[in-house]
């Protein structure tokens, strides 16, 4: 089983945050949310408020970490990308050749690391500019070395089950999308 950490800071889109949390448990992978906020209550861009499983700091490593996620929603990517700690793992996973997710206006995060030089990516419409040395497809969902990227709220879903496809066979992945009717929704 697969272990991910996803961070949330105030001003996250929910459904770019909780549909791939939601998903990637029904595959079973062990999914915990992180606020970087320095309380477990994290408010969303639609005025939600969320309770994270963990705080930032109070986990002693992310050494474990299959994938990093990163949710959309303004202010949400810009108060990730003012997170120093957070900014300092992603590169250090990265230069582990462990995967990374980002969606909305999250790739701006990995941009302006500079770590989508040479990479394909997709992000929210106006948010290309910090995608420094990127491809730009305008892609639902990208995926380019250890990068996803997904465009924005409506790719919740496929880029969800894109980050799942690298844990679980395809046949397991067919099987949840047709019992979350994801594949019926597809057909129309």
């Amino acid at each position: 089983m697969a272990k991910i950490y996803e961070f949330l800071a105030d001003g996250f889109e929910i459904i770019e945050a909780l549909a791939p949390v939601d998903i990637l448990r029904r595959g079973g992978m062990d999914v915990t949310t992180v606020s970087i906020m320095h309380r477990k209550e994290v408010v969303s861009a639609q005025h939600l408020t969320v309770v994270a499983d963990a705080l930032f700091e109070d986990i002693e490593s992310f050494d474990d970490a299959d994938l990093l996620l990163l949710p959309g929603g303004w202010p949400g990517a810009d108060n990730l990308n003012k997170c120093e700690p957070l900014r300092q793992l992603l590169v250090s996973h990265n230069a582990k050749g462990r995967h990374i997710g980002a969606i909305c206006a999250a790739p701006m995060v990995l941009g302006t690391l500079g770590l989508l030089k040479g990479e394909r990516a997709t992000c929210y419409p106006g948010f290309e500019e910090y995608l420094e040395g990127a491809e730009i497809t305008h892609e639902i969902v990208t995926e380019s070395g250890l990068f996803t990227t997904g465009e924005g709220p409506a790719a919740a879903m496929p880029y969800a089950y894109t980050l799942l496809s690298h844990f679980l066979p395809s046949n397991e992945i067919t099987n949840l999308q047709e019992g979350m009717r994801y594949l019926h929704l597809m057909q129309k």
